[in-house]
């Protein structure tokens, strides 16, 4: 059996804008906040992972962000590295903590993400398509981040004969989780509707404002332990029962298949190190860019037959009162899409349900799954949290 590892401790920065703050002070902030929330002692962290600061502002001079962490916390850390796997990141740094704790390398691995969604229009949208477009077969088109996403959805949608009411319906949903949490950003612009996510104006087809990420600035961190410091810190951590990574190209363009995108792999990884099955998940946080993403992510982890995505979401599913909650804080649709540090809510919020510490919007979730993706789906991680070990 491995030796268990939980996440003992979690918090995120309310999402929103900082104009005011420098991102490395949004990390400190999201330091401090962690340690204010939770028991943490100085000398139980031993390890640092963070993801780069900056990459959202085209700022490339302050990459390695765990030197100055290091020294500012004072740590004596026998380990620490800046991690960057996209929006996938966050889930990475939970994977490389636990098997640093498995290895006898820490008992304590802290990892800390902050940072701005870059500007979606003029310079910051020509940049964004070198980042994420390739540079033969896509750049000379001159695309953004909405048509390449748009060209996956417009796929699925024509292999499975869903349509744009099913995407509607994650919005619906994830606005009504989003109302129910108290830092959601989204949440006092109040319910949405079908009628009005498909009247909102367009941006890129199929997608209308609506079925977007809202772009923001924040961050979080939390706190990867052993079993005994889990323990002292935190009567019921979450659990890391499993886990799974993939990484299989960079561009849209080249891929074949949405089979061949790479979360299957991931979470089917992910549910043999755990001994678990998709039918014990009762809680899903998918990483969503835009509408579509957990109408093929409850496809691709296994939570719903191939095809079916759509259904799942027009019958309510995932929704308040539905039998398999998605992205119970919001989503980034409602939640947040806070740039460099998406995919930490993701994480927290999973982490929260199966602690019992999610508040009016708390489930019954003793198995919750994490799918998160960096760059333009490229790159998959996949965690199973539990409340045993």
């Amino acid at each position: 059996m491995p030796v268990a590892v939980a996440i003992a401790a979690v918090s995120e920065l309310t999402p929103g804008r900082y104009p005011q703050r420098a991102t490395h002070a949004l990390y400190q902030d999201a330091i401090a906040t962690l340690l204010a929330q939770w028991p943490i002692k100085p000398g139980d962290i031993q390890g640092l992972l963070v993801a780069p600061a900056g990459m959202a502002d085209g700022v490339s001079d302050n990459i390695f962000v765990h030197e100055r962490l290091v020294e500012e916390l004072g740590l004596d850390s026998t380990f620490a590295e800046t991690v960057n796997v996209g929006g996938s990141t966050h889930a990475v740094m939970a994977i490389r903590a636990a098997l640093a704790i498995r290895a006898g390398l820490a008992d304590g691995v802290l990892c800390v993400s902050a940072g701005r969604f870059p500007n979606v229009g003029g310079g910051g949208a020509q940049r964004n398509t070198r980042m994420f477009a390739h540079p033969d077969f896509d750049s000379l088109y001159g695309p953004y981040i909405p048509p390449i996403y748009a060209q996956v959805a417009t796929r699925h949608m024509h292999e499975t004969g869903i349509g744009r009411d099913a995407m509607a319906s994650v919005a619906v949903g994830q606005r009504a989780w989003a109302i129910r949490h108290p830092q959601a950003l989204m949440a006092a612009k109040g319910p949405l509707t079908v009628d009005s996510v498909l009247a909102a104006r367009p941006i890129a087809s199929p997608f209308h404002l609506l079925d977007c990420s809202v772009p923001c600035d924040g961050g979080g961190a939390f706190l990867v332990a052993s079993a005994a410091l889990a323990r002292r810190i935190n009567p019921q951590p979450a659990w890391l029962r499993g886990f799974g990574e993939v990484h299989r190209r960079a561009n849209i363009s080249q891929l074949r298949c949405l089979d061949g995108v790479g979360g299957q792999a991931a979470a089917q990884a992910a549910f043999r190190m755990a001994d678990l099955t998709p039918g014990d998940v009762r809680l899903a946080q998918l990483y969503d860019s835009f509408s579509y993403n957990p109408i093929l992510g409850v496809e691709h982890m296994g939570l719903v037959p191939a095809g079916q995505g759509g259904r799942f979401f027009l019958d309510g599913r995932g929704a308040p009162g539905g039998d398999l909650p998605v992205n119970s804080n919001g989503g980034l649709l409602s939640f947040g899409h806070t740039g460099d540090a998406s995919g930490m809510s993701v994480i927290a919020e999973a982490a929260l349900q199966v602690m019992g510490r999610a508040g009016d919007r708390q489930v019954s979730a003793p198995v919750a799954l994490v799918h998160c993706y960096g760059g333009m789906m490229s790159e998959h991680a996949v965690l199973l949290l539990g409340n045993v070990s």
